[in-house]
């Protein structure tokens, strides 16, 4: 199978998860719970009044019309009206993820700058002192949840050192330095227990890859462990870790509501969280199907990514 046919058939795919993430979330948040206005004004609502909400959010047409209504507004960049801000949810959006993309993209660089050295010494030093060693801080890591590790960073580096505020983003008018000063404390949250899982899967991935035939080949030809190790076992144990960087990513980006809670960070998280709390279905529904998105078009990355560094790949798959 050729590149540009492999990248047609998994545009397909996308395009046919992407459609049927949107019937799911559609129908959980406006179809199955019943009368979504009742819902965000309360059951002892007034009737006129519920029929105005009503007619305001397009409730009063069938299910397939606001379905249509509503994916079509989506694909054009119309997400509708903010029930609790009275702003378009795209504006919102984009405001919070001016917060929640460069904290991912922190927490998932820090993640990958702690695992990969560990993870290749640990490899080479397999069964040593540093493996065990290692083995046990990433058990601790996955183990301890992040926002208790968030707490102890504020206690530690905020309220003992003072180095760090406790919490809040000011924007990025600051300049850069203060926007990234904010986002440090949450993104070593984020990316402590990223990286003792990711140093586990590439440690097992490293192991694994210098037990095959080509690296006794190349330790043949005079490579130490360490160069074989480097130029031949590293890119074929991406394999098995281009899958946890893309799940870390979506996590990092959708997952940080408990985060940006703790520091008070005005993220995308934090917006589903204060969405879901006022009962603003609009704002959640989209938000949801974005995060949706994000993920799955990560996925897509990933497995085009596949491709590239193993071609065996999609020639299996053809």
């Amino acid at each position: 199978m050729t590149m540009l046919a492999y990248l047609v058939r998994k545009a397909v795919f996308l395009a046919a998860s992407l459609l049927m993430a949107s019937l799911v979330v559609f129908a959980l948040i406006e179809v199955i719970p019943g009368d979504p206005a009742t819902y965000m004004l309360g059951i002892n609502a007034r009737a006129d009044t519920l029929a105005a909400l009503r007619a305001e959010l397009g409730l009063d047409v069938s299910a397939p019309a606001r379905y249509w209504h509503w994916i079509s507004g989506m694909i054009t960049g119309d997400f509708g009206i903010s029930y609790t801000y009275r702003v378009p949810v795209l504006d919102i959006v984009i405001e919070r993820l001016a917060v929640s993309v460069p904290l991912a993209l922190y927490a998932l660089v820090l993640a990958i700058t702690m695992a990969f050295p560990a993870a290749m010494a640990a490899a080479h030093y397999q069964g040593s002192r540093g493996d065990r060693a290692l083995l046990a801080i990433t058990q601790f890591g996955i183990a301890v949840p992040n926002f208790w590790l968030a707490i102890l960073l504020v206690y530690l580096f905020s309220l003992v050192l003072g180095w760090f505020s406790a919490g809040g983003f000011n924007g990025w008018s600051e300049g850069i330095s203060a926007g990234m000063k904010a986002l440090t404390l949450p993104a070593v949250a984020l990316a402590l227990p990223q990286a003792a899982i990711l140093s586990r899967v590439m440690r097992e991935a490293l192991i694994d890859t210098m037990r095959e035939d080509y690296i006794r080949t190349a330790r043949a030809k005079g490579l130490t462990r360490f160069q074989a190790l480097l130029y031949h076992g590293f890119r074929n144990a991406l394999i098995p870790v281009l899958t946890i960087l893309g799940m870390q990513f979506s996590f990092l980006l959708a997952g940080a509501i408990i985060i940006e809670n703790v520091f008070f960070l005005p993220g995308l998280g934090r917006l589903v969280f204060q969405a879901i709390a006022q009962r603003d279905l609009i704002l959640v529904e989209s938000v949801v199907f974005l995060l949706m998105v994000a993920a799955m078009i990560v996925t897509f990355i990933v497995d085009i990514a596949y491709a590239f560094v193993d071609p065996r790949i999609r020639r299996s798959r053809a």
